[in-house]
């Protein structure tokens, strides 16, 4: 059974091997979070993987949401990508498409979409990539919450979603560093990625106090429903454990 948490959800980017390409241990990780955040197909899984992913979400009783890319395998999705609005809206709704067909011939239901790598944070700096992945969510054919990060300022984005009727959930990171205005530190950039100890101090910080420090040493106050761990590293498992356990007792 997966984990119920009092205040903040856990929530896991999964699904993200392709063909013989592992990456993460989906089935070892699944048990300890609530939320799936499932590759569509265009910056990790493929069909076959897809399916063993929701499989398990199911197995577990997990949330499923969609994880859509910018179509960009060799990149991972981490590359930004020029396109069009309507191209962009067509690519986003085509991977939910995917993963929601797969995921009501299995009797799952598709709760949420978070974009995925450059996509998302593109999303958060530019106001027309936000716009577009807004309509691409409010122009599918049922309603789908859209999983955003959690920022000290987030009263924009919200208005703007507002005007499409979506919801919003805010999400806060375990293992990335924080700038002193509550974005993310590029990956590029050292100390960007935290080490198992000091994620396991940022996570007791945001259940504490609904705070991060940043990479200047200043406290920065964050709103969040659900929390990011991220699974593709050796030792995400045994930090997810600790992380699970923390939520547990608050």
């Amino acid at each position: 059974m997966a984990i119920k948490m009092t205040n903040m959800k856990l929530n896991c980017d999964l699904g993200e091997s392709f063909g013989h390409w592992q990456l993460g241990d989906d089935q070892q990780l699944m048990p300890f979070i609530n939320m799936a955040n499932i590759a569509c197909g265009f910056h990790a899984g493929d069909p076959s993987v897809i399916k063993h992913t929701l499989q398990l979400a199911k197995q577990h009783h997990v949330i499923i949401g969609a994880h859509p890319s910018y179509p960009d395998l060799q990149g991972f999705g981490r590359r930004s990508l020029k396109m069009s609005r309507d191209d962009l809206i067509a690519c986003i709704q085509y991977q939910i498409a995917a993963l929601d067909g797969l995921a009501k011939s299995q009797k799952l239901h598709l709760d949420y979409i978070k974009p995925h790598g450059a996509l998302y944070n593109d999303m958060m700096v530019d106001n027309d990539v936000f716009d577009a992945v807004l309509a691409a969510v409010a122009g599918y054919y049922r309603p789908l919450k859209l999983m955003v990060q959690a920022t000290p300022s987030n009263q924009a984005m919200a208005q703007k979603a507002t005007g499409y009727a979506i919801e919003l959930l805010y999400e806060a990171f375990s293992d990335r560093a924080y700038t002193k205005d509550g974005n993310l530190v590029p990956r590029t950039q050292s100390g960007a990625v935290l080490s198992g100890a000091n994620a396991i101090n940022q996570v007791k910080q945001l259940i504490e106090e609904q705070s991060v420090t940043s990479i200047c040493g200043e406290k920065v106050m964050l709103n969040a429903d659900t929390l990011c761990v991220h699974g593709d590293n050796p030792e995400a498992l045994a930090v997810l454990q600790q992380i699970s356990e923390l939520c547990q007792q608050n």
